[in-house]
């Protein structure tokens, strides 16, 4: 969500000055003095500042105890950007009228502007007080700067009504309207904050900082509308990089990265230096699968930004999913030495770890990343798989169990603690897990497969029939599925329906026997092809489609073989042959074999 601290944009510097004339007495100086006053009084109504700069300070000059010299000198100057100079003179002024309101104004606007509200608020307080003792309202400029002296320094509930204030003076204003309500955004006032970013839109319809705090709002109030009004702010500032990437991070921020990736792409065009952009287009990316597009971007993020723990944490993830975890690793690492209790650096590194093989130094990650973080579940599920993996059955049931309280929606650790059981021989405990798992997750043919086997060590037949059926339905090609369901057709006495499965098994063991061996031969047969040795690689190729006349890449291997001997036709008709293997490999598999009870 983008609410950004208020623009301090420059408004004009109010400059009351009186009029009169300087003379208390009549010496030629004093009367010189009076008449570049009135000189520089002439420049300000003509709008130049530098004609009325030299006629004040020849004022200051001429008259140096004229308090009105001073007051109007600085003002001029703060109002040409010469800040510490115009506060000085200022400041004079006030030290010789502190009832000059003119210069009061003057300095507490010079104050806001040079970043220094904590002097710059007692004098807009005083200001304020003064005005509203006389029943006079402040100009709205003058409340604008008060407004965000106040919010400068964390006063949000003060300068919210003084903001109101003056947007009520100006409600054309669409600037000061959006400013109102970035206040009340700030302070979760969003039904106020909506009201004022549509009158900022209302009063300039392609304001697009508008259009873009106004999906914030409709973000927090999780409103669908949001992504229009942040994609109208992108489209309204093409060329704006920082509204591209305001609008790109909050897209993907609400989990639409489809739509944030092109102006994430564009915000890192308009701002190829910006590590903020580089890296949260990098994010994009490697949650979209592009790890080769991401990583360079994660190394231009941490050029810059060399000890942003969550740019280590990204680009040492987008390593191991790139199967690159030994690459990744010493970026975790140094992760975890600049933030040691940042949980998820723990918990990738272990995931590093894992794909190493290094299971042991996984275990003493995520136990780490527990501690920081006993209440997830993912944590404990994740602790459970590596305890697992090690064959310590003992310590992995717990977490396993841990994360399956912790959330009950989740199917996984159910599954697993099901497939524990399942091994140790506690039928009837993994009964429910699995029962359970597969309640959440249907669509998972091994899951049947070892219901089926348990139900069928149980002795329930119907049920462990319908869970192999349901197995093979999904997995038809799956032989053990089958050979389970041949056992539980003979314990029915339905010795017709047991022998079919029993030569389905069989058949589809063969396959796949015959298929190991076709693959065998295709990498035997691709390695002499890359050496140049054409006879023996067709010799192979040919082996492999003996093995199985439906191996595509087998068919693929002889094309090329034919194709670099110059065997034209041979060549296309292999390619053609690899071709609709293929295409036979990727139809929907049926099961017409499968017998019905």
């Amino acid at each position: 969500m983008f609410f950004p601290v208020l623009l301090r944009r420059t408004l004009p510097l109010l400059v009351l000055l009186a009029p009169a004339a300087l003379a208390r007495a009549q010496s030629t100086s004093l009367h010189q003095a009076d008449s570049a006053y009135r000189a520089g009084l002439a420049a300000l109504s003509r709008g130049d500042l530098h004609a009325a700069q030299s006629s004040f300070a020849q004022v200051v000059r001429l008259d140096p105890a004229a308090e009105q010299g001073h007051s109007a000198l600085g003002a001029v100057l703060v109002r040409l950007g010469q800040l510490p100079s115009g506060i000085r003179e200022l400041q004079t002024a006030l030290r010789a009228n502190p009832a000059d309101h003119s210069a009061q104004e003057n300095l507490a606007l010079a104050y806001q502007q040079s970043g220094d509200s904590a002097r710059a608020i007692p004098l807009f307080r005083a200001d304020l007080a003064a005005a509203r003792a006389a029943h006079r309202t402040l100009p709205p400029g003058i409340l604008e700067s008060y407004a965000r002296s106040l919010a400068s320094t964390g006063q949000l509930a003060a300068a919210t009504p003084i903001l109101a204030e003056a947007a009520r003076a100006r409600p054309s204003d669409a600037h000061l309207q959006d400013e109102l309500g970035t206040l009340c955004a700030l302070r979760h006032n969003w039904p106020a904050a909506e009201a004022s970013f549509r009158a900022a839109i209302t009063a300039q319809p392609d304001l697009a900082v508008a259009h873009l705090h106004l999906g914030s709002v409709l973000a927090a109030e999780t409103r669908p509308d949001a992504a229009a009004e942040w994609l109208e702010a992108a489209q309204l500032a093409p060329d704006n990089g920082a509204i591209q990437f305001e609008v790109g991070s909050s897209l993907a921020q609400s989990g639409q990265d489809a739509q944030a990736l092109p102006i994430l792409q564009r915000a890192h065009t308009l701002l190829p230096a910006s590590p903020q952009a580089a890296s949260q287009l990098a994010a994009v990316l490697q949650r979209q699968g592009q790890l080769a597009a991401a990583i360079p971007l994660f190394q231009q993020a941490l050029a810059a930004r060399p000890d942003d723990p969550d740019t280590l944490i990204n680009l040492g993830m987008a390593y191991t999913q790139q199967q690159q975890a030994k690459s990744g690793i010493p970026y975790l690492r140094r992760a975890i030495a600049l933030a040691p209790t940042n949980a998820m650096a723990h918990q990738n590194l272990a995931a590093a770890f894992i794909q190493l093989n290094q299971i042991d130094d996984a275990v003493t990650e995520l136990k780490a990343a527990l501690v920081l973080n006993p209440d997830s579940p993912e944590l404990h599920y994740n602790l459970g798989l590596a305890y697992k993996m090690q064959d310590n059955a003992d310590a992995a049931i717990p977490e396993l169990a841990a994360a399956e309280k912790l959330n009950p929606q989740a199917w996984e650790p159910a599954y697993v603690l099901g497939l524990l059981d399942l091994q140790e021989g506690r039928y009837t405990d993994a009964e429910p897990q699995l029962e359970l798992a597969l309640k959440a997750h249907p669509d998972n043919g091994e899951g049947w497969s070892m219901l089926g086997s348990v139900y069928s060590k149980l002795n329930q037949l119907p049920q462990a029939q319908s869970a192999l059926e349901e197995a093979i339905r999904q997995m038809p090609d799956a032989s053990d599925a089958h050979l389970l369901l041949a056992t539980v057709y003979m314990d029915e006495h339905k010795p017709d329906l047991a022998i079919a499965q029993r030569k389905l098994a069989a058949a589809l063991m063969r396959a796949h026997m015959n298929e190991q061996r076709a693959l065998v031969a295709t990498h035997s047969g691709n390695a002499l092809l890359a050496q140049g040795k054409l006879d023996q690689a067709a010799t192979e190729f040919r082996n492999a489609i003996g093995f199985d006349s439906t191996y595509a890449d087998a068919h693929r291997g002889l094309a090329a073989v034919y194709q670099r001997q110059g065997n034209i036709t041979q060549a296309a008709i292999e390619a053609s042959l690899a071709t609709r293997a293929a295409n036979t490999a990727a139809s929907p598999a049926t099961n017409s074999a499968s017998p019905q009870p």
